[in-house]
C-alpha cells in the first residue's frame, strides 16, 4: 500500500521543475540601429537607448507609418531629431488642423489688444440683421467649437463635407463667407461640434479688425504682418508660411506651413504659457483658457486638444497613460505637437498616416511620452 502511494506521489514532485523549465525568458528588445541612436543627444536625461528605440518605432513600425519628422524637446533643449527619407530640417510641413492653435493664439492677442471681446457677440455683419439668431454667437463659443452653426465635418461622401466644400469646391474663393452663411443647427453654446469652418470664421474676424481696407490684398497683408511680427519672429518660427484664399482670408483651420523645428518652437511657446525668453507675447491666462476643457467636450479646449477622456466619441490622445496636463495641436493625417508642462516636454511628429490607422500611431506616441516621468 505504501509502495503504491509513493508511486502516485513521486511524479508530483517533478511538477515545479517542469513548470520552471517551461517558463521562457522574455525576448530581448531588438537592437537599436546606428541611425536611430545618432538621432538622440548624448545625454538626453532619460535612457538614451530606450529613447532611440521609441523614436525609431515611429519610423520602423508599419502601424505608425509614414513618419516624416520627429523632434523631442525637454526643458527647451532638443534631445532627439530625426527625418524620414526625402525630408530634412529645412522642409516645410503642412499644418492641417494644427493651424487652428495658431489661430487661437492670434485671437488671444487681438483680445489682449482690445480689438475683440471674448464674451460679446462675434462681429460678423451678416449675423447682425434683426431677428438673425446667429447674432447671439460669442467669440468664446466659436473658439470652443460650440457655435451651433451647421458645419458637418468629415462626413461621407467627402464632397458633401463642409470642410471639403469650403477648402476645395464651391466655397474655396470666399471661405469665410461660406462658413458664415451656414444656418444654426443648435442653440449657440449648447453642443460641441468640431469644425474647420469655425476656425476660418475666427481668421476672418482677425482680418476685419486688422485690415485698413476690405480688399483681399489689404486683408492678407494685415494678418500676415500681424502673425509675423507678433508671433512668428519673436518665437523663432521664421519658416512659417500661412496660406490665404482669394478673398484674403487666412486659411486658419488647416493651411500654415513650417519646419518641424518651428512647430517645436510653437509647442515650447505654449509650454511656457505664451512667453519667450521672459517676454510675455500673449497673456498667460489666455493659454490657460485654451487648455481648459470646453463645457461640452472634455478633450477639447479652445482650438487645442486635451489629454482627457472624451465626453463623447473616441479619444484623440492617450488619457489612460499620459500626463493629465498634456495638450496637443493635432492635424489631419497624423500631425502632432504634444506639450506637457509638468514634464517640460514637447514632442513633434509629422507625416502621413490615414485616419483609420491613427490609433497605433497615437499609442506609440504615448509610449514615447511615458518615458519621461513627472518632474520633481
Amino acid at each position: 500500500m505504501a509502495r503504491n502511494l509513493l508511486a502516485l506521489i513521486a511524479p508530483l514532485a517533478l511538477v515545479p521543475a517542469l513548470i520552471g523549465c517551461s517558463q521562457v525568458a522574455p525576448p530581448a528588445p531588438p537592437p537599436v540601429s546606428a541611425e536611430a541612436l545618432a538621432a538622440v543627444a548624448a545625454n538626453p536625461g532619460v535612457p538614451r537607448m530606450e529613447l532611440a528605440r521609441r523614436v525609431d518605432a515611429l519610423f520602423s513600425d508599419l502601424a505608425a507609418q509614414e513618419t516624416r519628422a520627429v523632434i523631442v524637446m525637454q526643458g527647451g533643449r532638443v534631445i532627439a531629431q530625426r527625418y524620414g527619407p526625402g525630408y530634412h530640417e529645412n522642409t516645410r510641413f503642412v499644418s492641417w488642423s494644427m493651424a487652428k492653435s495658431i489661430t487661437g493664439v492670434m485671437i488671444g492677442m487681438l483680445i489682449s489688444d482690445g480689438r475683440l471681446r471674448l464674451d460679446e457677440p462675434a462681429p460678423i455683419p451678416a449675423w447682425q440683421r434683426p431677428g438673425d439668431p446667429r447674432g447671439e454667437i460669442t467669440l468664446r463659443q466659436l473658439l470652443q467649437m460650440r457655435s451651433g452653426l451647421r458645419h458637418a465635418e468629415a462626413i461621407s461622401p467627402p464632397y458633401e463635407s463642409d470642410e471639403v466644400r469650403m477648402l476645395f469646391l464651391d466655397g474655396r474663393d470666399a471661405m469665410a463667407r461660406y462658413a458664415e452663411d451656414q444656418p444654426l443647427q443648435y442653440e449657440p453654446g449648447r453642443k460641441w461640434v468640431y469644425s474647420t469652418a469655425t476656425s476660418v470664421i475666427l481668421a476672418d474676424l482677425a482680418a476685419r479688425v486688422l485690415a485698413p481696407a476690405p480688399d483681399p490684398e489689404s486683408r492678407r497683408r494685415a494678418v500676415a504682418d500681424y502673425l509675423r511680427t507678433r508671433l512668428f519672429e519673436p518665437v523663432g518660427m521664421r519658416s512659417m508660411l500661412p496660406e490665404f484664399d482669394t478673398s484674403g482670408t487666412l486659411i486658419g483651420g488647416s493651411l500654415i506651413h513650417g519646419t518641424a523645428r518651428d512647430w517645436a518652437h510653437f509647442g515650447e511657446f505654449l509650454r511656457n504659457r505664451g512667453a519667450v525668453a521672459g517676454a510675455q507675447l500673449v497673456p498667460r491666462q489666455w493659454i490657460d483658457f485654451m487648455v481648459t476643457p470646453s463645457p461640452r467636450e472634455a478633450q477639447y479646449g479652445a482650438q487645442i486638444w486635451l489629454n482627457r477622456s472624451p465626453t463623447s466619441g473616441r479619444s484623440s490622445l492617450f488619457p489612460e497613460k499620459g500626463p493629465r496636463d498634456l495638450f496637443a495641436c493635432l492635424g489631419h493625417l497624423g500631425q502632432y505637437v504634444l506639450v506637457s508642462p509638468s514634464r517640460k516636454l514637447v514632442v513633434v511628429r509629422l507625416g502621413k498616416t490615414q485616419e483609420d490607422r491613427l490609433d497605433p500611431l497615437t499609442a506609440r506616441l504615448g509610449d514615447l511620452v511615458a518615458l519621461f516621468g513627472p518632474e520633481d
